[in-house]
Protein backbone atom coordinates (compact mmCIF):
# COMPACT_ATOMS: atom_id res chain seq x y z
CA UNK A 1 0.00 0.00 0.00
CA UNK A 2 1.26 3.17 -0.94
CA UNK A 3 0.58 6.89 -0.07
CA UNK A 4 1.41 10.17 -1.63
CA UNK A 5 4.16 11.92 0.28
CA UNK A 6 4.13 15.53 -0.94
CA UNK A 7 1.96 18.20 -0.43
CA UNK A 8 1.17 20.43 -3.19
CA UNK A 9 2.83 23.84 -3.26
CA UNK A 10 0.17 27.17 -2.49
CA UNK A 11 -2.71 24.98 -1.49
CA UNK A 12 -4.63 25.12 1.68
CA UNK A 13 -5.40 21.60 3.29
CA UNK A 14 -8.63 21.58 5.88
CA UNK A 15 -7.36 18.55 7.99
CA UNK A 16 -9.69 16.89 10.32
CA UNK A 17 -7.78 15.37 13.40
CA UNK A 18 -8.85 13.38 16.28
CA UNK A 19 -11.78 14.46 18.37
CA UNK A 20 -10.39 12.39 21.79
CA UNK A 21 -8.20 8.98 20.75
CA UNK A 22 -5.12 9.94 19.04
CA UNK A 23 -5.37 7.04 17.05
CA UNK A 24 -8.80 8.46 15.19
CA UNK A 25 -6.74 10.07 12.30
CA UNK A 26 -6.00 9.09 8.68
CA UNK A 27 -2.92 7.89 6.88
CA UNK A 28 -3.12 10.85 4.52
CA UNK A 29 -3.96 13.34 7.29
CA UNK A 30 -0.30 12.26 8.74
CA UNK A 31 1.31 12.25 5.61
CA UNK A 32 0.07 16.18 4.88
CA UNK A 33 0.73 17.57 8.05
CA UNK A 34 4.51 15.96 7.71
CA UNK A 35 4.81 17.51 4.46
CA UNK A 36 3.24 21.16 4.01
CA UNK A 37 5.36 23.92 4.82
CA UNK A 38 3.30 25.55 7.86
CA UNK A 39 0.58 24.17 9.59
CA UNK A 40 -2.15 26.62 11.08
CA UNK A 41 -3.37 25.53 14.70
CA UNK A 42 -6.28 26.42 16.57
CA UNK A 43 -3.96 26.38 19.94
CA UNK A 44 -0.01 25.41 19.00
CA UNK A 45 -0.21 24.42 22.72
CA UNK A 46 -2.79 21.53 22.50
CA UNK A 47 -1.64 20.58 19.10
CA UNK A 48 1.60 19.44 19.82
CA UNK A 49 0.63 16.21 21.42
CA UNK A 50 -0.36 15.47 18.32
CA UNK A 51 2.32 16.13 16.37
CA UNK A 52 4.81 14.72 18.48
CA UNK A 53 3.20 11.38 18.42
CA UNK A 54 3.00 11.39 14.84
CA UNK A 55 6.86 12.40 15.17
CA UNK A 56 5.96 15.65 12.85
CA UNK A 57 8.02 18.80 13.30
CA UNK A 58 6.20 20.88 10.86
CA UNK A 59 6.37 24.79 12.22
CA UNK A 60 3.38 25.61 13.96
CA UNK A 61 1.64 29.45 13.85
CA UNK A 62 -1.29 29.99 15.92
CA UNK A 63 -4.74 30.81 14.34
CA UNK A 64 -7.81 31.70 16.26
CA UNK A 65 -11.19 33.22 16.31
CA UNK A 66 -9.27 36.40 18.36
CA UNK A 67 -6.47 36.93 15.21
CA UNK A 68 -7.97 34.88 12.38
CA UNK A 69 -8.34 38.08 10.32
CA UNK A 70 -5.15 39.28 10.76
CA UNK A 71 -3.29 35.55 10.39
CA UNK A 72 -5.64 35.08 6.92
CA UNK A 73 -4.02 37.89 4.92
CA UNK A 74 -0.57 36.55 5.96
CA UNK A 75 -1.40 32.99 5.08
CA UNK A 76 -2.52 33.78 2.05
CA UNK A 77 0.34 35.72 1.39
CA UNK A 78 2.41 32.49 1.96
CA UNK A 79 0.26 29.88 -0.15
CA UNK A 80 0.88 32.76 -3.08
CA UNK A 81 4.37 32.56 -2.70
CA UNK A 82 4.37 28.31 -2.72
CA UNK A 83 4.40 26.98 -0.03
CA UNK A 84 1.68 24.58 1.42
CA UNK A 85 -0.35 25.14 5.02
CA UNK A 86 -2.33 22.89 6.89
CA UNK A 87 -4.89 24.26 8.93
CA UNK A 88 -6.13 22.16 11.76
CA UNK A 89 -8.08 22.77 14.71
CA UNK A 90 -8.13 21.68 18.40
CA UNK A 91 -10.47 18.51 17.31
CA UNK A 92 -12.61 17.30 14.44
CA UNK A 93 -13.27 18.94 11.57
CA UNK A 94 -11.73 22.83 11.26
CA UNK A 95 -14.32 25.20 10.35
CA UNK A 96 -16.86 23.57 12.74
CA UNK A 97 -18.18 25.54 15.53
CA UNK A 98 -14.02 26.33 14.98
CA UNK A 99 -12.01 28.77 13.59
CA UNK A 100 -11.03 29.50 9.41
CA UNK A 101 -14.06 30.28 7.71
CA UNK A 102 -12.10 33.96 7.18
CA UNK A 103 -8.95 32.35 6.06
CA UNK A 104 -10.90 29.68 3.22
CA UNK A 105 -13.04 32.30 2.22
CA UNK A 106 -10.04 34.56 1.74
CA UNK A 107 -7.93 31.51 -0.21
CA UNK A 108 -11.22 31.16 -2.38
CA UNK A 109 -11.31 34.73 -3.44
CA UNK A 110 -7.87 34.47 -4.26
CA UNK A 111 -8.10 31.74 -6.75
CA UNK A 112 -5.96 29.58 -4.73
CA UNK A 113 -6.26 25.76 -4.04
CA UNK A 114 -8.05 24.60 -0.73
CA UNK A 115 -8.19 20.81 -0.50
CA UNK A 116 -10.36 18.70 2.40
CA UNK A 117 -8.58 15.67 4.11
CA UNK A 118 -11.48 14.40 5.63
CA UNK A 119 -11.69 12.99 8.67
CA UNK A 120 -13.32 12.74 12.72
CA UNK A 121 -16.52 15.21 13.56
CA UNK A 122 -17.84 14.77 16.84
CA UNK A 123 -21.43 15.33 15.34
CA UNK A 124 -21.60 12.92 12.29
CA UNK A 125 -19.74 10.29 15.56
CA UNK A 126 -22.25 10.97 17.83
CA UNK A 127 -25.20 11.47 15.28
CA UNK A 128 -24.10 7.53 13.98
CA UNK A 129 -24.61 5.96 17.33
CA UNK A 130 -27.75 8.29 18.62
CA UNK A 131 -30.80 5.99 17.17
CA UNK A 132 -32.12 9.04 15.89
CA UNK A 133 -33.14 9.78 12.36
CA UNK A 134 -30.45 10.23 10.27
CA UNK A 135 -31.84 11.02 7.05
CA UNK A 136 -32.47 14.51 7.14
CA UNK A 137 -30.21 16.56 10.34
CA UNK A 138 -29.63 19.88 11.31
CA UNK A 139 -26.33 21.51 12.71
CA UNK A 140 -26.97 23.97 14.95
CA UNK A 141 -23.87 24.01 16.82
CA UNK A 142 -23.32 25.90 20.28
CA UNK A 143 -26.46 28.12 21.26
CA UNK A 144 -26.08 31.50 22.64
CA UNK A 145 -24.81 31.48 25.92
CA UNK A 146 -27.04 33.86 27.30
CA UNK A 147 -30.56 32.57 28.90
CA UNK A 148 -32.76 34.54 26.83
CA UNK A 149 -30.65 34.41 23.77
CA UNK A 150 -30.88 30.46 23.98
CA UNK A 151 -34.71 30.56 24.71
CA UNK A 152 -35.36 32.53 21.83
CA UNK A 153 -33.09 29.88 19.54
CA UNK A 154 -34.70 27.27 20.91
CA UNK A 155 -38.19 28.40 20.78
CA UNK A 156 -37.59 29.16 16.89
CA UNK A 157 -36.52 25.34 16.76
CA UNK A 158 -39.21 23.66 18.55
CA UNK A 159 -41.52 22.85 15.07
CA UNK A 160 -37.97 21.96 13.47
CA UNK A 161 -38.68 18.34 12.30
CA UNK A 162 -34.85 17.24 11.14
CA UNK A 163 -33.15 15.42 14.05
CA UNK A 164 -31.25 18.61 15.91
CA UNK A 165 -27.51 18.86 16.45
CA UNK A 166 -26.14 21.11 19.10
CA UNK A 167 -22.48 21.51 21.06
CA UNK A 168 -22.81 22.24 25.00
CA UNK A 169 -20.04 23.30 27.58
CA UNK A 170 -20.57 21.55 30.88
CA UNK A 171 -21.01 24.99 32.32
CA UNK A 172 -24.45 25.26 30.78
CA UNK A 173 -25.50 21.46 30.43
CA UNK A 174 -28.37 22.24 33.06
CA UNK A 175 -29.36 25.09 31.78
CA UNK A 176 -29.87 23.86 28.28
CA UNK A 177 -31.68 20.80 28.85
CA UNK A 178 -34.40 22.24 31.20
CA UNK A 179 -35.10 24.59 28.74
CA UNK A 180 -35.39 21.73 25.82
CA UNK A 181 -37.34 19.58 27.91
CA UNK A 182 -39.33 22.85 28.75
CA UNK A 183 -39.32 24.61 24.90
CA UNK A 184 -39.41 21.16 22.86
CA UNK A 185 -41.85 18.99 25.34
CA UNK A 186 -40.45 16.71 28.16
CA UNK A 187 -41.59 13.94 26.59
CA UNK A 188 -39.13 14.59 23.40
CA UNK A 189 -36.06 11.98 22.48
CA UNK A 190 -33.06 12.90 23.15
CA UNK A 191 -29.36 11.77 23.29
CA UNK A 192 -26.15 12.85 25.15
CA UNK A 193 -23.04 12.14 23.68
CA UNK A 194 -20.53 13.09 26.11
CA UNK A 195 -16.54 12.60 26.04
CA UNK A 196 -16.58 10.48 22.28
CA UNK A 197 -13.78 8.57 21.95
CA UNK A 198 -12.26 9.11 25.48
CA UNK A 199 -12.00 7.13 28.39
CA UNK A 200 -15.12 8.37 29.73
CA UNK A 201 -17.26 8.16 26.76
CA UNK A 202 -21.00 7.92 27.39
CA UNK A 203 -24.03 7.90 24.80
CA UNK A 204 -27.30 8.12 27.12
CA UNK A 205 -30.45 8.34 25.49
CA UNK A 206 -33.84 9.04 27.17
CA UNK A 207 -36.84 12.04 26.91
CA UNK A 208 -35.73 15.19 27.36
CA UNK A 209 -37.45 15.31 31.00
CA UNK A 210 -35.58 12.42 32.62
CA UNK A 211 -32.16 13.20 30.43
CA UNK A 212 -31.93 16.60 32.15
CA UNK A 213 -32.89 14.67 35.49
CA UNK A 214 -30.34 12.26 34.92
CA UNK A 215 -27.20 14.75 34.38
CA UNK A 216 -28.56 17.14 37.07
CA UNK A 217 -28.36 13.79 39.45
CA UNK A 218 -24.61 13.28 39.50
CA UNK A 219 -22.00 16.27 39.09
CA UNK A 220 -19.69 13.74 36.95
CA UNK A 221 -22.35 13.47 34.19
CA UNK A 222 -22.13 17.52 34.07
CA UNK A 223 -17.87 16.98 32.55
CA UNK A 224 -16.39 17.16 29.45
CA UNK A 225 -17.76 18.40 26.31
CA UNK A 226 -21.03 17.51 25.00
CA UNK A 227 -22.74 16.79 21.87
CA UNK A 228 -26.59 17.04 22.37
CA UNK A 229 -29.15 15.41 19.95
CA UNK A 230 -32.85 15.90 20.17
CA UNK A 231 -35.26 14.00 17.80
CA UNK A 232 -37.52 16.55 15.15
CA UNK A 233 -40.96 17.52 15.78
CA UNK A 234 -43.50 15.00 14.72
CA UNK A 235 -45.28 16.30 12.03
CA UNK A 236 -48.68 17.22 13.74
CA UNK A 237 -47.26 18.26 17.21
CA UNK A 238 -44.85 20.91 14.24
CA UNK A 239 -48.57 21.95 12.96
CA UNK A 240 -50.51 22.35 15.85
CA UNK A 241 -48.83 23.08 19.12
CA UNK A 242 -48.05 26.84 20.07
CA UNK A 243 -45.53 27.91 22.37
CA UNK A 244 -46.93 28.29 25.87
CA UNK A 245 -44.81 31.02 26.78
CA UNK A 246 -45.73 32.87 23.38
CA UNK A 247 -49.50 31.91 24.12
CA UNK A 248 -49.19 33.59 27.76
CA UNK A 249 -46.90 37.07 26.82
CA UNK A 250 -50.48 37.62 23.49
CA UNK A 251 -52.89 37.26 26.42
CA UNK A 252 -51.59 39.31 28.78
CA UNK A 253 -50.77 42.15 25.86
CA UNK A 254 -54.16 41.47 24.33
CA UNK A 255 -55.19 43.80 27.81
CA UNK A 256 -54.05 46.81 26.05
CA UNK A 257 -53.53 45.74 22.07
CA UNK A 258 -55.97 44.07 19.52
CA UNK A 259 -55.14 40.47 19.09
CA UNK A 260 -53.33 40.89 15.83
CA UNK A 261 -51.22 43.47 17.42
CA UNK A 262 -50.83 41.25 20.72
CA UNK A 263 -49.92 38.27 18.12
CA UNK A 264 -47.63 40.71 16.26
CA UNK A 265 -45.48 41.57 20.03
CA UNK A 266 -45.58 38.32 20.98
CA UNK A 267 -44.17 36.58 17.85
CA UNK A 268 -41.50 39.08 17.47
CA UNK A 269 -40.40 38.31 21.50
CA UNK A 270 -40.59 34.63 21.77
CA UNK A 271 -39.50 33.26 18.03
CA UNK A 272 -43.23 32.29 17.72
CA UNK A 273 -45.18 32.14 14.13
CA UNK A 274 -47.36 35.06 14.04
CA UNK A 275 -49.83 33.87 12.25
CA UNK A 276 -50.41 30.86 14.54
CA UNK A 277 -50.70 33.04 17.53
CA UNK A 278 -53.10 35.23 15.47
CA UNK A 279 -55.57 32.14 14.92
CA UNK A 280 -54.88 31.17 18.87
CA UNK A 281 -56.14 35.18 19.64
CA UNK A 282 -59.15 34.74 17.50
CA UNK A 283 -60.23 31.67 18.30
CA UNK A 284 -60.74 32.55 22.23
CA UNK A 285 -63.47 33.80 24.13
CA UNK A 286 -65.68 36.76 22.24
CA UNK A 287 -64.34 39.86 23.74
CA UNK A 288 -64.66 43.58 22.67
CA UNK A 289 -61.95 43.91 19.66
CA UNK A 290 -59.68 46.77 20.10
CA UNK A 291 -58.74 48.92 16.72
Amino acid sequence: MTFKTTSLPGTLYVVATPIGNLADITYRAVTVLGTVQLIAAEDTRHSIRLLQHYGINTPCIALHEHNEQQQAKKLVERLEGGISIALISDAGTPLISDPGFHLVNRVHEQGLQVVPIPGASAALAALSVAGLPVDRFCFEGFLPAKTGARRKRLQALRDEMRTLIFYESPHRINATLQQMSEIFGGTRQAVIARELTKTFETIHSDNLEKLSAWVAADSNRQRGEFVLLVKGAEKEAASSVLNPEARRIAEILSAELSSRQAAELAATITGEKKNRLYRYMIGRSPRTERH
